[in-house]
């Protein structure tokens, strides 16, 4: 599969999964717009990385809880070249429960994690001509398909971005396709000593390779246009205990 020639923007993509689906998308040949907030460090260490390979890519910095600013970003990374695919990756991840969650953390974890997919998709497929095509992924979560009481406006947000996948997918076919990936036990929490407990539950029995969640990615950008509104799941078989 090759994406020679496509430009991905892919929001989040300084550190962590991030930058894992940028250098994906660099090593299939794509021009990565690496957007960040406030990673100016680790988004440059990243875009040293794709150039060090032989690809192209751009740095373009948003903090995404300002609307204005996601609408500037989106300007920026159009300059650069048309659009090709556009991968909402950057999320808040905060663990709550439902009685410790109060408006502002609801709010919070719906504007970044649902309503700036939809703002950024809305924008991407306005800006692609009658002529042109394009592509959308979602990250997800394997909570999005099975919600508890953990993790819960993160869950919740999750949730509704899977239902607006499958939403958006039906109102922008045939031109655009929509889909998502629904990951789970692919790095260690940066803070934690314990995390064997993380993997007690997944069926495979071991955290994802690195290089397992690009290729699920670069299936969904260069893989069969027929594949829309569908939910991958990445997880080792969590979702199903």
């Amino acid at each position: 599969m090759s994406l020679v020639g496509k430009h991905v923007l892919i929001t989040g993509a300084a550190r962590r999964v991030g930058r894992l689906l940028a250098l994906a998308v660099a090593r299939s040949g794509g021009t990565v717009i690496i957007h960040h907030a406030h990673s100016p460090g680790e988004a440059a260490e990243t875009h040293l990385a794709i150039q060090e390979m032989g690809s192209q890519a751009y740095i373009v910095q948003a903090d995404l809880n300002d609307p204005s600013q996601a609408t500037r970003m989106m300007e920026e990374a159009v300059s650069y070249g048309p659009l090709f695919a556009l991968v909402n990756n950057a999320a808040i991840f905060e663990s709550q429960t439902w009685d410790a969650t109060d408006l502002a953390t609801w709010n919070r974890h719906m504007h970044l994690n649902l309503t700036v997919p939809f703002l950024l998709s809305q924008t991407f497929a306005r800006s692609l001509s009658k002529s042109e095509e394009g592509r959308i992924v979602n990250i997800l979560d394997w909570r999005a398909m099975r919600p508890g009481p953990d993790h819960f406006p993160y869950t919740i947000s999750k949730a509704a971005l899977a239902a607006l996948t499958r939403s958006l997918a039906a109102a922008l076919a045939p031109r655009v396709t929509v889909n998502g990936l629904a990951l789970g036990a692919i790095l260690p929490p940066s803070r934690s000593a314990d995390i064997q407990h993380v993997i007690d539950a997944v069926p495979a029995g071991r955290w994802a390779e690195p290089d397992e969640v690009g290729k699920a990615l670069i299936f969904l950008l260069d893989g069969p246009s027929y594949i829309t509104g569908e939910i991958i799941h990445l997880d080792g078989g969590r979702h199903l205990v």
